[in-house]
C-alpha cells in the first residue's frame, strides 16, 4: 500500500482521545443504507506519509484500547499499538511492541476514524484479501494472538517475497501467493473463517469479496472492506461510489453495520464493516 504524498510528521501520530482510544473527526458521510452508521465524509485536512515508530520520550505507558489486542501506547505522543508476538521482530524498528500506522495501515486508519468493532479479536481465524508486504497481517497476527489464525492472501510474487519472509516468524501466519478472484485454487489451505478483511482496491473488490466469503466466511461471521473510490470509478463522487458498493454486498448477502472514511489517511477511502448470513429478525 502506497501511502499518500505530502508532508508527514516523522514521529508516529497524534489523535484526540475517546471511548478509550482514539477518536477521528465525525462528519456527514456518503449513503451507508439503512440501518447502518456512517461517520466521516468530507475531505480530511492534513495528511502526510507518517514517520515509522512513535516519540515515547522517557516513559511510555500502554494501556488497553477498546478494542481487544489493541493498545495505546501514551508518550511524548500517543500512538496505536499491538503486542508483538514475535518480540526482537520489528515493523517500524521497535521491539516489544508494533505501532500501528494509519498512514500504511488500513485496520489502524478505520481504528483512528471511530469504527465501533473491527471484529478481529484474539482467537479469530481470518482471511485477509491484499496482505501486500504484510505489514497490517503483522498487526492482525499480534492481535489474534497464538490461538487465532491469519490466511493472507497477496496476487504480487514481489510484495508476496516479503510477505512469506515475515510469515516465517509468525506461526499463526499462513502466506498465500494467489489470485483472491480464484479462490478455489486456495480451497485446500484456508479453513472456515470468522472475518474476512479486504483491501484489494480492484473495480469489482465487492465481488471478489462475496466469492471468498461463499467459500470460507461462516454464517453470521464479519466483513470488514477497504473502499478506494478511485479505483471503481473515477467520474463520480466518492460518496456515490460508497454507497453503490454497499448495495452491492447487500445483494451478496452481506449485512453493512457501519462505515467510516479513512480520511486524512488515505484520501477518498470509506471501511464498511459489517456481518454475513445474519438471521433474519422475527416479526413480532
Amino acid at each position: 500500500m502506497r501511502p499518500p504524498r505530502g508532508r508527514g510528521g516523522s514521529g508516529g501520530f497524534r489523535g484526540g482521545r475517546g471511548d478509550g482510544g482514539f477518536r477521528g473527526g465525525r462528519g456527514r458521510g456518503g449513503g451507508g443504507g439503512s440501518g447502518m452508521k456512517s461517520r466521516g465524509g468530507g475531505r480530511g485536512g492534513g495528511r502526510g506519509r507518517g514517520g515509522g515508530g512513535m516519540k515515547g520520550g522517557s516513559k511510555v505507558v500502554v494501556e488497553p484500547h477498546r478494542h481487544a489486542g489493541v493498545f495505546i501506547a501514551k508518550g511524548k505522543e500517543d500512538a496505536l499499538v499491538t503486542k508483538n508476538m514475535v518480540p526482537g521482530e520489528a515493523v517500524y524498528n521497535e521491539k516489544r511492541i508494533d505501532v500501528q500506522n494509519p498512514f500504511r495501515s488500513k485496520l489502524a486508519a478505520a481504528i483512528l476514524g471511530g469504527v465501533d468493532n473491527i471484529w478481529i479479536k484474539p482467537g479469530a481465524k481470518v482471511l485477509y484479501l491484499g496482505a501486500a508486504s504484510g505489514t497490517t497481517v503483522s498487526h492482525v497476527s499480534d492481535v489474534v494472538g497464538p490461538t487465532g489464525v491469519v490466511y493472507a492472501v497477496e496476487f504480487s510474487h514481489r510484495s508476496g517475497r516479503d510477505l512469506v519472509n515475515m510469515a516465517k516468524k509468525r506461526t499463526n501466519v499462513i502466506p498465500i501467493i494467489e489470485d483472491a478472484r480464484h479462490p478455489a485454487k486456495y480451497l485446500m489451505l484456508v479453513g472456515m473463517v470468522d472475518v474476512i478483511f479486504s483491501d484489494v482496491a480492484q473495480p469489482d473488490q465487492a465481488r471478489i469479496l462475496a466469492l471468498n466469503a461463499s467459500y470460507f466466511l461462516k454464517a453470521r461471521g464479519h466483513f470488514v472492506i477497504s473502499i478506494k473510490a478511485n479505483c471503481i470509478d473515477s467520474t463520480v463522487s466518492a460518496e456515490a461510489v460508497f454507497m453503490s458498493e454497499v448495495k452491492k454486498l447487500q445483494q451478496e448477502q452481506f449485512k453493512p453495520f457501519e462505515q467510516v472514511t479513512l480520511e486524512p489517511f488515505e484520501r477518498d477511502h470509506a471501511c464498511v464493516v459489517g456481518g454475513y448470513r445474519m438471521p433474519k429478525k422475527q416479526k413480532a
